[in-house]
């Protein structure tokens, strides 16, 4: 009993740091945030009571709010049925070992490690009116005067800004799933190729099964990393023109940042946390027998 309690004591002293700088800089923080969304203040001056008249006016009066919303949700969706997928099948390709396999999976990962601010400038200059490649590309082999705007015209704007959005994580799903794939067992593999099982029925059968909780946790990563975007658009578009890039977390740093309302832009920031823990639980409970049955192969 001694030594179960010293094992118990010696595992306390060490997660005990960890769990100091958890309460310190996540739980505090969003217990602040979410006692500031339910007033009005402006960071100076006394703060009145609004209780949740923040979240009302969000989503019965603010005009961008709704916008912004739904194209968290596009970039949402182009990264679960674009990117994912397209990471998933390097992944796979990857796993079989192809030629090159580990320069290849160094180069896909390369922009992952790069900044969200070197990125969205290196894509400004592609989607430049003047003398970005994709203009350029145009007037090669079409309308030699060819000039389009492509981040200042409203309806190309946020499309703009999710290609490199979507472009940029690829590397990073797909080096995890390439590490689960590694992680199978070849015996099945090994008993898929004595029973004639092709490249693709393997795939369906073997891998994609084994890997639900990879692809639990992708998803995850996907789904919370779009409704929290920010940095991405915000150095390309900065939310325009005219709002039409607009994203939550754009709105919130100009509640906070520009505008000077602190309680409006804490329930902002508020409900993007509460968005990313539904979709999480959602995600938990969908995946949960998949998980099972990979777990009892």
């Amino acid at each position: 009993m001694d030594k179960m309690l010293g094992k118990k004591r010696y595992i306390a002293i060490f997660v005990l740091p960890a769990l100091l700088l958890f309460l310190c800089f996540v739980v505090a923080p969003l217990f602040v945030t979410g006692i500031y969304s339910l007033f009005e203040y402006d960071g100076i001056g006394t703060m009145k009571f609004l209780g949740m008249d923040n979240y009302i006016e969000l989503f019965t009066k603010d005009r961008y709010f709704p916008k912004a919303l739904i194209n968290s949700f596009v970039l949402a969706g182009a990264s679960i049925f674009i990117q994912l997928p397209l990471s998933l099948l390097l992944a796979i390709v990857l796993a079989r070992g192809v030629k090159g396999e580990k320069f290849f999976r160094t180069v896909y990962f390369v922009p992952v490690v790069i900044s969200s601010m070197v990125i969205g400038q290196l894509w400004m200059k592609i989607f430049n009116s003047q003398y970005g490649l994709i203009n350029i590309f145009i007037r090669f082999f079409g309308d030699k005067n060819y000039e389009f705007s492509w981040l200042s015209t409203p309806s190309t704007a946020f499309i703009s800004t999710v290609i490199p959005a979507v472009w940029q994580y690829i590397g990073y799903h797909m080096l995890i799933f390439y590490a689960g794939i590694k992680s199978i067992s070849t015996d099945y593999y090994e008993a898929a190729r004595i029973d004639g099982a092709s490249k693709t029925q393997v795939s369906l059968k073997i891998t994609l099964p084994l890997l639900a909780p990879v692809i639990k946790t992708c998803l995850l990563f996907s789904l919370t990393g779009s409704f929290r975007a920010f940095d991405l658009i915000y150095v390309m578009t900065g939310g325009g023109p005219n709002h039409a890039s607009e994203v939550p977390g754009t709105l919130m740093y100009n509640s906070l940042f520009r505008r000077g309302l602190y309680g409006y832009g804490s329930a902002e920031a508020f409900f993007i946390v509460i968005e990313c823990l539904l979709f999480s639980f959602v995600i938990r409970k969908i995946f949960k027998k998949s998980e099972e049955n990979a777990s009892a192969i």
